[in-house]
C-alpha cells in the first residue's frame, strides 16, 4: 500500500467511522422519582385534573405537573410520582394521612418509590416543614394598614418565621441525604419555590393581604429559598431555581400572567377550581422547563 492510499485510509477512518456522542448531549434516566409537597403536585380541586395513578386522591395530585411533564420529555420507562399536598420532609419515611384526621386516605412514605435502580429524584420540600404556607392565612385581612402576619410572627425583634426556616434546614438535608442513601445512582434536583407574592407589596384588595404583610411573606420567601440553596450546596446536590426566573409573574398578576393564584379559588389557566396560592398549569410549566434545562433538555 503506498503513502497515498494509506493516507485516503486514514481519512476515511476519520470522516466515515461511527461518529462520537455529542459532548452536550443530554443524559438519559431509566427510573425517575418525584417527591415532595403540593407545589410539586401541583395541587389542584379539578378532578379532571387530579389522579390516583401514583397517590390517593386525597394528595390533590395534579395530572399536568411538572414531574409529569419532565417524564414525558424525557421519555422515562419508569416513573413514580410520590409528591403530596401538605406533605413534610416527615412524610419522606412515614405515611401521610390517616395519622393526621385523614382517615379515608393515606399516602404511603414518599420513599417507598426509591430504589436501587433510580437514576433520578426531583424533591420540592421544606415550606410546609417551615409554615410558610400555613401561615398565608393568618395575613388575610380586610384592613390594608392591617399587618397581621407581622404583628403575629415578629415580637422584640425575634422573627419566629425565621427560625422555622432555620429549624427545617436540617430537615430538608437530611431527606436529601436519605435519599441518596436509598437511591446511590440517583442524580438528585432539589427545586425552590418560585415568586407566588411580590417583594414590593401586594394588591389589596384583590388579593386581601396588605403591603406590610405582603413584603413580610416575599422576604420569608426569599429566606426559605437561601436555606434550600444552602442545603443543595452543602449536600452536593443540584438546586433548581424556579424562583430567579419568576419574576412579574406573582399572584397578583393578570389571568394568563400569573403563574400562581391568589385567594379566589379559580384559575383561568386551566379554566376550574384551584388551590389559592399554589401553582396554576402556568406555573407547572414553568417548573418542568427548569428542571428540563437543568438536566440539558
Amino acid at each position: 500500500m503506498n503513502k497515498a492510499t494509506v493516507a485516503l485510509v486514514a481519512c476515511a477512518a476519520i470522516g466515515f467511522g461511527t461518529p462520537a456522542a455529542p459532548a452536550d448531549a443530554a443524559p438519559t434516566f431509566g427510573e425517575y422519582v418525584a417527591l415532595g409537597d403540593s407545589w410539586a403536585a401541583d395541587a389542584t380541586l379539578n378532578p379532571d385534573r387530579t389522579t390516583e395513578e401514583f397517590v390517593p386522591l386525597g394528595c390533590a395530585q395534579s395530572r399536568g405537573n411538572y414531574a409529569k411533564q419532565v417524564a414525558a420529555a424525557l421519555e422515562v420507562p419508569v416513573f413514580r410520582d410520590a409528591s403530596c399536598g401538605g406533605a413534610v420532609t416527615d412524610d419522606m419515611t412515614g405515611s401521610q394521612g390517616a395519622q393526621r384526621g385523614m382517615p379515608l386516605w393515606s399516602n404511603p412514605p414518599q420513599f417507598d418509590r426509591l430504589s436501587p435502580a433510580t437514576d433520578l429524584v426531583t424533591i420540592l420540600i421544606g415550606g410546609n416543614d417551615a409554615g410558610l404556607a400555613a401561615a398565608v392565612a393568618t395575613c388575610l385581612t380586610v384592613d390594608p394598614t392591617a399587618a397581621p402576619c407581622v404583628g403575629s410572627f415578629v415580637a422584640n425583634g425575634v422573627d419566629r418565621m425565621s427560625a422555622n426556616i432555620a429549624a427545617a434546614e436540617p430537615k430538608v438535608a437530611a431527606a436529601v441525604q436519605g435519599i441518596r442513601a436509598q437511591a446511590p445512582r440517583a442524580r438528585i434536583l432539589l427545586l425552590n419555590y418560585f415568586k407566588s407574592v411580590g417583594t414590593e407589596g401586594g394588591c389589596f384588595p384583590a388579593v386581601p393581604i396588605s403591603d406590610a404583610d405582603a413584603r413580610w411573606l416575599g422576604g420569608k420567601l426569599i429566606e426559605l429559598n437561601t436555606m434550600l440553596a444552602r442545603v443543595a450546596e452543602a449536600t452536593g446536590v443540584q438546586l433548581v431555581d424556579t424562583y430567579a426566573t419568576s419574576d412579574g409573574h406573582d399572584a397578583c398578576q393578570a389571568p394568563g400572567v400569573r403563574w400562581a393564584e391568589g385567594l379566589v379559588p379559580f384559575t383561568s389557566d386551566p379554566v376550574g377550581p384551584a388551590v389559592p396560592f399554589h401553582p396554576n398549569q402556568l406555573g407547572a410549566d414553568h417548573q418542568a422547563r427548569s428542571v428540563l434545562a437543568a438536566v440539558g433538555r
